[in-house]
């Protein structure tokens, strides 16, 4: 433990807490201060300008990270049916209707990803104090309550990353694995960074995107440059 607590100090040592850095530049820092011994996750956060106890201020949605996450998420799918052999054949881990509402209801969600189709959501709203928490209530605006559940089902296993902007109008995201090469991890966060510029809100007011950050599982974080990570006209009010 006082090995690993050295490494730790030592890497945030050699970045400058004030300094804003530009992409390219960021990314190398964090990938080579990512020394564990196992392939640390890519974090970005991201501080909006939004107040999310208003309604009109929640920001929330879905991006395809062009390289993936790096992770194998297992999916779950409500559906009934023709619907159910499409999300089996589709790569779905676990598909169900009623059994499997059952099987959540009584704790057990051995998932990362819940999609349902549209028919499904009488009984899956049942489980809202059980999913909601843990940020896996299907919702048709990120592509989670759909018919296409093989297109759904092939996006959540193929890189498809949900955000939702926390009380402190924060969104944290994963953009990658140490592993990645430089250039796939840059084209990761400026998607992510993008899609969240699109997901703007009608009530937000001001400066819409204010500060961001990326870091490793281990490692220390690191402030970006906003103009190199945003395309034009996503920053401004």
């Amino acid at each position: 433990m006082a090995h690993s607590g050295k490494r730790i100090v030592k890497a945030r040592e050699s970045v400058e807490r004030v300094k804003l850095y530009k992409l390219d530049d960021a990314v190398k820092l964090v990938k080579e201060r990512a020394t564990a011994k196992f392939d640390e996750t890519v974090e970005l956060a991201l501080n909006l300008g939004v107040d999310p106890k208003h309604a009109d201020q929640m920001v929330r949605g879905v991006v395809n990270l062009p390289n993936g996450t790096g992770r194998v998420l297992r999916v779950a799918v409500f559906a009934r049916g023709a619907k159910a052999d499409e999300a089996t054949a589709a790569g779905a881990d676990i598909v169900g209707a009623e059994d499997l509402v059952a099987i959540v209801n009584g704790g057990q969600i051995d998932f990362d990803r819940c999609i349902a189709t549209p028919d499904m959501m009488p009984l899956v709203g049942r489980l809202g104090k059980v999913l909601g928490p843990r940020g896996l209530m299907p919702n048709p605006k990120v592509g989670t309550v759909t018919t296409d559940v093989t297109a759904a089902v092939k996006a959540s296993k193929g890189g498809a990353v949900e955000f939702r902007v926390e009380k402190a109008g924060i969104i944290q995201g994963s953009v990658g694995k140490a592993s990645f090469g430089e250039a796939q991890l840059a084209q990761n966060i400026r998607a992510f960074v993008d899609a969240v510029a699109k997901a703007k809100p009608a009530g937000s007011k001001g400066t819409y995107l204010q500060r961001a950050a990326i870091s490793s599982t281990m490692g220390p974080g690191v402030k970006l440059d906003l103009s190199t990570i945003t395309t034009a006209g996503a920053v401004g009010a």
